[in-house]
Formats: structure tokens, C-alpha cells, sequence
């Protein structure tokens, strides 16, 4: 009989997905068959599932910390922010609707049956079943209809951990405030509780742990030290790309949309010694002295394209080329480089042609279908094998596809200038492929290190495993997953 624990956090971003990701690695280093699952997750770094579909970038790390390829079921409600006040909601791997958030809130409640739907395949396939909530379970004004936390837990009847942020000060009244909150039914489902994120003499904190224990009656499953090498493996939320600017020579700067979606494109970059990549926010012009400026996806590329112009990045950018620097556009970041978008049927917003930043000789038409596709084939210039994924809406053709530089499944692909400089594609994650990542940058004038970037995240993954076999007690998170069988329909 599968078993099954739940990570919950007390707060947002306290790092429940890198904790789940090393509690995988560590439980499938042990022998057990091990899957990721999360209810419901909000991000816009989506993954293409081996089954066709998208789930969290969060899930399908999950799933490589399991050595076990992403499935659909893993997330099978991913919300997906187009505005300040709605989001595409993404159902087992398929747009099922575009809501405004008053109005998910009647939705959520009818998505259950799906989720468990979901949980339950996934149970068939393995011995445990790590689940992570979203949020934190303190936020009762979204208890009625919930699936993402204690709404799926009671549901399921899974066992709840605890996890508190130490680093972001005043973690016992994260944990004992959402004791207190919570009602009897919701606090009976946690267990225990985890302090994530200290820095210096755990031993320092053994008062901090005796007074949560005294008043909640949870146990302590550990105090986890700040864990350095999380920036090597993928951010889930675009409040978690950071800039890397030590890197020496080459000079890589990426605007950050207001919408920015698929951005694991700049982890093997950020991953080189020699590579600095600089994140460049709102009210801030983009470097001159950078070498190659890369626009990444967005969820709502009409919209960024305003919100390009809105920063003086249009400007920025045309001075850019005009002294001979390089430009990239991936996904949403192509379709703003060409002469214009049309948006027919009001996809985005409101119907019309909305002009491009005109860099490119190519028209995106939108539409509604949906292209989801992993995808492997070769750098035209270098013959380097490329693999990655699709994950967008519209079309993009014009002169400059003539001058394609990707051949992926038999098919030519991208766009470019005349002159090489300024080139775009559809094609997330062509980066993590090290034959490709070093003929491109070699290419455009970047002296790099030559590495195997799947390999540091593997490294990584087993040392955050370690970490984790350490400082937290896995027998008795064991011991308390064993105690409640899952209701298994």
C-alpha cells in the first residue's frame, strides 16, 4: 500500500519544492519508488510532460530527483498568471479556462475530483508519495473549496509537515501563529514541523524548538541549514531569478517581463564561471556594455511587448544593435522581435495588430490552439545535437525564417538577420544541451567552461539529499507516512 506525506509551509517561498526535491532523492536513494505530486501550483515556469502536457517546473526537478520522467498527474491543477487579476488554469496537462481569481474561486472547489483523479494513478506506481502544498495552510479565508492544502490533505488523508522560513525572522510565530489559527480538524493533520533556511549554530535554535514543541505538542523533524547550491537547481517563481554578475568577460542581460514564463533558460548560464547574467528590472535601462541581450517568454507577450516599451528597453535595445551586440529571443521574447503580432480573436486582450520591436523580418499570428512538444535535433551552424521543448501559442513566419538555425525533428527552425545577429526561436531549454550551449556562446564571442550541466544538477540533487539525511529525521518521516493510509479510491 502506497504511503504518503504532505509539505506545508507556513508562509510562501519557504522552500518547500527544494525540500521535496531532496526528500525524493533521498527516500529513491534508499530503494523505495518515489513520485512528486502537488495539487495545485501558480507559475508561469512551466515543464512539457513525456505524456504531453504541462505541470510546474517545480514538479517535473521533483521528478528528476526521483530518476522517474514528469507526468501530468504530478500537478494536475497549474495556474498560470496572464494579469494582475487572472490566470489561465491548466487541468491535467490541458488549458481548461482562463479565470479572474474571484471567479477561481467558485472553479477550485469542482477541480477534487480531478486532483485525486490524479493522486490515485499515481499511487498505483509507487511506494511513497511526497506531496507539496502551495501557500500555507494559515491563509483560512481560502479554506472553503481548497485542493492545494489542507482541503487536499483531510481529503486524502495525508499527514502534514510544517515547514518555517528562519532566515526571513520570527519563524515561531510563523509555526505556532498557524497552530492557533488553524482549525482542530486542519491542526490535527500535521505531525510535525521542519525549520528551514538557518544560518550559523543550529544548537543556537534548541530554545526556539522546545517553545514550538510546548505549544503545539508537533514534533521536530529538524533544523535545515541554509543550503547554498539551491541556486543550481531551477527557480519556480520569477521572484527567485537573481542576478549573477561575478562572472568574468562575457555579459548576458535579460529583461525581466512583467510576465516572464519558462525562465529555467538561464540556469546553464547562470551555472558558468565565466558567464555574468544580469536580471534587469523595472526603471532600469538595459546595460550598454552587455554582449548579448536576451528577451525570455512571456505569458502574455502582447502585453510585455507594451511593457517593453514602457521601461525605454525598446530604445536600450535598438542602441544595442546599432553598436553591433547580439540579440536572442526565445518563445514570447521571438514574437516581440519581429515586425508585428496579430491577435485576431482578442487572445490576449483586446482583437487587432499590434507593431513589434521591427527587429526581425517575421509576423506572429496568434491563435488559440496551443503547441506542446518535446523536441531534439541539431545547431544548423555547428551540427551540435539541441534538445528542449515547445510550449506556446501562434505562428511566426517572414523572410528571416528563411535564415533558420535550428533543424529540430527534421524541421527547420528560428529566425535570424542577415547578418547574424539577432536571432530567435520557439525552443526552451536548448541551453541544458552542453554541445549546443558551448557552439552558440563560442560562437557569439563568450569564452566558456566546458561542462556537463545536467550532471551539476544530478551533484546537486544528491547533495541536497545528503543535506537533508542529515539535518532532518527521515525514519520517523517515514514512520509518520506509514501511520495513515491514503484514501485510495
Amino acid at each position: 500500500m502506497v504511503k504518503s506525506i504532505m509539505i506545508q509551509g507556513a508562509g510562501s517561498n519557504v522552500g518547500k519544492s527544494m525540500i521535496v526535491a531532496g526528500l525524493c532523492r533521498a527516500f529513491s536513494a534508499k530503494g523505495l519508488r518515489v513520485l512528486p505530486f502537488k495539487p495545485q501550483n501558480m507559475s508561469n515556469n512551466a515543464a512539457v510532460t513525456s505524456d504531453g502536457g504541462e505541470i510546474g517546473r517545480a514538479q517535473a526537478m521533483q521528478a528528476m530527483a526521483c530518476g522517474v520522467e514528469p507526468l501530468i498527474d504530478m500537478n494536475p491543477v497549474l495556474l498560470k498568471p496572464e494579469s494582475d487579476v487572472g490566470s489561465q488554469v491548466i487541468v491535467q496537462g490541458e488549458r481548461l479556462t482562463t479565470v479572474k481569481a474571484r471567479d477561481y474561486a467558485k472553479l477550485k472547489s469542482t477541480l477534487m475530483p480531478r486532483v485525486l483523479e490524479s493522486f490515485n494513478r499515481l499511487a498505483k506506481k509507487a511506494d511513497l508519495i511526497i506531496v507539496e502544498g502551495a501557500g500555507s495552510p494559515a491563509e483560512t479565508n481560502l479554506r472553503e473549496g481548497d485542493i492545494a492544502n489542507m482541503g487536499f490533505a483531510e481529503a486524502a488523508n495525508i499527514p502534514v509537515i510544517l515547514v518555517g522560513d528562519i532566515d526571513r525572522g520570527g519563524v515561531i510565530a510563523q509555526i505556532v501563529g498557524t497552530h492557533t489559527i488553524l482549525p482542530i480538524n486542519d491542526s490535527s493533520l500535521i505531525k510535525g514541523f521542519m525549520i528551514n533556511k538557518f544560518r550559523g549554530d543550529v544548537s543556537l535554535f534548541d530554545g526556539g524548538l522546545k517553545e514550538i514543541i510546548d505549544r503545539t505538542g508537533w514534533i521536530s523533524m529538524g533544523v535545515v541549514p541554509w543550503f547554498a547550491e539551491a541556486g543550481y537547481l531551477p527557480a519556480e517563481d520569477s521572484s527567485d531569478i537573481k542576478a549573477k554578475s561575478e562572472g568574468s568577460g562575457f555579459k548576458i542581460v535579460v529583461p525581466r517581463l512583467s510576465r516572464i514564463a519558462n525562465f529555467d533558460d538561464l540556469d546553464p548560464l547562470s551555472a558558468d564561471p565565466n558567464i555574468s547574467v544580469e536580471i534587469i528590472n523595472s526603471g532600469h535601462p538595459l546595460p550598454l556594455d552587455a554582449d548579448l541581450i536576451l528577451i525570455p517568454g512571456s505569458k502574455s507577450t502582447i502585453g510585455d511587448l507594451n511593457f517593453f516599451r514602457l521601461q525605454g528597453w525598446d530604445v536600450d535595445l535598438a542602441a544595442h544593435i546599432r553598436a553591433g551586440g547580439q540579440v536572442l529571443g526565445i518563445c514570447g521574447g521571438y514574437q516581440m522581435l519581429g515586425r508585428k503580432i496579430v491577435d485576431s480573436d482578442g487572445i490576449e486582450g483586446l482583437a487587432g495588430s499590434y507593431p513589434g520591436l521591427g527587429h526581425l523580418d517575421v509576423v506572429t499570428q496568434m491563435h488559440s490552439e496551443k503547441r506542446l512538444a518535446q523536441v531534439s535535433g541539431i545547431d544548423v551552424a555547428s551540427g551540435a545535437s539541441v534538445s528542449g521543448y515547445e510550449i506556446h501559442i501562434g505562428q511566426t513566419s517572414g523572410a528571416d525564417c528563411d535564415n533558420f538555425w535550428l533543424n529540430m525533428e527534421g524541421v527547420n527552425v528560428g529566425a535570424s538577420s542577415k547578418n547574424g545577429k539577432i536571432q530567435g526561436c520557439y525552443i526552451h531549454g536548448l541551453f541544458s544541451s552542453d554541445a549546443f550551449r558551448h557552439a552558440y556562446l563560442t560562437r557569439i564571442g563568450a569564452d566558456i567552461v566546458q561542462s556537463n550541466y545536467s550532471d551539476k544538477v544530478e551533484l546537486t540533487l544528491n547533495a541536497l539529499a545528503k543535506h537533508m539525511e542529515l539535518h532532518c529525521d527521515l525514519d520517523e518521516l517515514l514512520k509518520i507516512a506509514s501511520q495513515s493510509e491514503p484514501k485510495i479510491i
